[in-house]
């Protein structure tokens, strides 16, 4: 079967410290492969369009991915290592330090991106380091944005302040991507460091008009999330879990919601645009009730469809 979705990105590993710093554990995540294997779990056909070395732990991402149904038919035979990220738990949550220096995930060259995917792929989506860290960064943007003229392009920012340079520079880069999709997901967080001292939801809401976006939906933690369409903001409150591990439940997040725009029938532009009042909170809740699941245990680890249909009955009846 064909992808519906090709997730274009980096695949990395999360060195995970715990108590014993002398023992991390390597954990396969990338925010775009966490979205990948979100939407494989969920029942998307799904591809990964990354660069894996021919390393320990390249290998391990190939067949993470693959163990959970990802089609690899667009990765890339790389010379170079994975990329690491260190992922210390603290109080407030993960923190991150990155060791991608000479790594395989930022060095695209445009022969390794294909020139034509198949047309019943509905959407491209693409974000986090992949489309902020050069020199890779500007062919696979470059290759997003013609994605455009085909079908749906999504992005999620998923900003590393610590990697993704001056602010001021990176906003640029932001606008730059904002204005070639279609849909675009983004935490508080992000725009919060990106436009420090600002109201995020109405950032999000002075890009959507600026740029045309259809759909943009803004992440907010614990807090739910809120859809911005056709002028008017849609609030989604999330329900309490016993939260564990909050990495990569951004990432889960935004593959639920591309599930169920995929599943619903409205993953094109004229879908995104006729989205009705109703469905923009289903497409809200089904999102936020998987990102809570990812939240319910440790590490990367995004819900299948039977836990995610599950949770979301139990909502109903409550």
């Amino acid at each position: 079967m064909n992808p519906r979705v090709i997730v274009a990105g980096e695949a990395l590993i999360d060195l995970i410290v715990d108590d014993d710093p002398r023992h991390p554990t390597a954990v396969p995540g990338g925010s775009p492969a966490n979205t990948a294997i979100a939407l494989a779990r969920l029942g998307t056909p799904v591809s990964f369009l990354g660069r894996f070395g021919d390393d320990t732990f390249g290998r391990l991402l190939r067949t993470n991915l693959a163990a959970d149904g990802v089609d690899l038919a667009y990765a890339v035979a790389a010379d170079e290592p994975a990329s690491l990220a260190v992922v210390t738990r603290t109080p407030d949550g993960p923190a991150y330090g990155f060791h991608v220096s000479g790594t395989a995930d930022w060095a695209w060259r445009q022969a390794e991106l294909p020139a034509q995917l198949p047309a019943d792929v509905g959407a491209v989506h693409a974000g986090s380091l992949a489309l902020a860290l050069e020199p890779g960064a500007s062919v696979l943007g470059r290759w997003f944005a013609a994605q455009r003229e085909h079908r749906v392009t999504s992005f999620d920012p998923n900003v590393r302040p610590a990697l993704v340079g001056p602010r001021a520079e990176y906003a640029r880069r932001l606008t730059a991507l904002w204005a070639v999709s279609d849909l675009v997901k983004v935490s508080v967080e992000d725009l919060q460091w990106v436009y420090p001292d600002t109201d995020p939801v109405a950032v999000a809401l002075n890009l959507q008009d600026d740029l045309g976006t259809p759909l943009v939906v803004v992440t907010l933690g614990g807090d739910g999330a809120v859809a911005l369409h056709s002028g008017l903001s849609y609030r989604r409150r999330a329900d309490p879990v016993s939260v564990v591990d909050t990495v990569g439940a951004g990432d889960t997040f935004t593959g639920g919601l591309l599930h169920w725009l995929d599943e619903n029938g409205s993953l094109s532009r004229d879908g995104l645009r006729s989205l009705t009042d109703r469905a923009i909170d289903q497409a809200l809740e089904f999102a936020i009730t998987v990102a809570g699941l990812a939240c319910t245990r440790p590490g990367a680890d995004p819900p299948r469809r039977a836990e995610a249909d599950a949770a979301i009955r139990r909502h109903q009846v409550e």
